[in-house]
């Protein structure tokens, strides 16, 4: 067993293990709640620590673990009905596989780029609290935490075909999204330079 000093965790990963908790949740509110049963959890069961990783990545564990649970149980409280669109657009954005078409959407200029990748992470996750939340609950899991159908539908207490269902919905409302913040912020920062160069 090796020693944990739970006095410094808020100091010391406090702010690291919120801003990952909130990026899941997509509130601030639940996401202080799983940190703090984060930590809870982690003076409760510190004789389980072995000192084989970092301290930070024990509790991550603990985190991603609290962040489930809360999924799970956001999404019994809110079952909501599954509905069928008339029209399908995910035609024009995913292939047969449910994978992105290549050019469905316009990622000019491309997010190699590191600054560039931190704008569209940060657009992404504008566009996921827009979901409704059985489908944001469904694309955390899987996209996100990056769980099996199977952990996922355990998990929210869905059958694999509704879970595909939210899923493609959620690929849906994300890629339209994003698209279209993406180009308007894309547009701003064009502005913005043309502003600066008069």
């Amino acid at each position: 067993m090796a020693d944990v000093n739970p006095a410094n965790w808020v100091d010391d990963y406090g702010d690291y293990l919120f801003r990952y908790a909130k990026s899941r949740l997509r509130d601030p509110g639940a996401a202080e709640e799983v940190v703090q049963e984060t930590f809870l959890a982690g003076v409760r069961y510190s004789r389980q620590y072995s000192g084989s990783g970092s301290e930070r990545g024990w509790l991550m564990g603990i985190l991603k673990r609290k962040i489930v649970d809360h999924i799970r149980a956001r999404a019994k409280h809110n079952q909501e009905l599954v509905y069928e669109d008339e029209h399908d657009p995910s035609e024009q954005l995913f292939d047969a596989a449910g994978n992105w078409k290549p050019g469905a959407i316009n990622w000019s200029p491309p997010p190699d780029q590191e600054i560039e990748m931190q704008e569209l992470q940060f657009v992404v996750q504008g566009c996921l609290e827009t979901l409704p939340e059985n489908q944001a609950a469904v694309f955390v899991l899987s996209a996100m935490e990056e769980m099996d159908t199977d952990e996922v539908c355990r998990e929210l207490d869905i059958t694999p075909s509704n879970m595909w269902v939210r899923i493609h919905r959620a690929r849906v409302g994300l890629a339209k999204c994003v698209s279209a913040k993406w180009q308007v912020d894309q547009n701003i920062g064009t502005n913005e330079v043309k502003q600066h160069a008069k």
